[in-house]
């Protein structure tokens, strides 16, 4: 397991992993493209019976079990490009370090209902990400990307990823959300290259 930060900059306290779903505050943004990721901290939630209420954080917060470790579940209630400010106080609030925080978050450069998992490197223009790797100062976190597909036509994308799927689409990510739980269950219970090899062995 990763060592814990021992400095005294951590305000609550020590989780073994942070969870953050990354999406938009608001009805008007529910079910979009953009919020795949908060849709997944939320089934995760559920999952582990969590409640997830707001924090000084600027996030949705609860904290859980999975097998042995600590986790804390997290949806920034900040808008997508701020999603920095609140990781970066989540960070500190649980003592963890870039490399204990999984990300969920949309990928244009994915086809629909594509999951796959990274770690560290680019933001790929995803606004998100470049506010979380501005305040973290490191890209080192784990990306789990759920792919959303790219406009068909000349439409921008900042456009497009405000839009909601349609209904064939909403069934396939629905299923996809669900791998997500698994992987992210996965990782924290057996690590990140078991998780890896069961979701990119199996063309996830």
């Amino acid at each position: 397991m990763l060592r814990r930060r021992r400095d005294a900059a951590r305000t609550g306290t020590s989780s073994d992993w942070l969870i953050v779903g990354l999406g938009n505050p608001g009805k008007e943004y529910e079910l979009t493209r953009h919020n795949v990721g908060a849709e997944a901290v939320n089934l995760l939630a559920n999952r582990h019976g969590a409640k997830l209420r707001n924090h000084k954080e600027r996030a949705l917060v609860d904290e859980v079990r999975m097998g042995e470790q600590r986790v804390a579940l997290a949806i920034p209630t900040t808008y997508m490009n701020d999603s920095g400010d609140s990781l970066r106080r989540l960070v500190k609030r649980f003592g963890v370090e870039p490399e204990q925080v999984i990300v969920i978050h949309d990928e244009l450069d994915l086809p629909v209902a594509q999951l796959r998992m990274k770690v560290g490197g680019g933001v790929a223009g995803h606004n998100g990400l470049r506010s979380i790797k501005s305040h973290l100062h490191s890209d080192k976190f784990l990306r789990i990307r759920i792919g959303v597909g790219k406009p068909a036509s000349k439409e921008h994308g900042a456009d497009y990823v405000l839009k909601k799927f349609s209904p064939r689409e909403r069934n396939e990510i629905d299923v996809t959300l669900a791998q997500s739980a698994a992987a992210v269950e996965l990782i924290v219970t057996q690590g990140i290259d078991a998780a890896m090899n069961q979701l990119h062995g199996n063309g996830g």
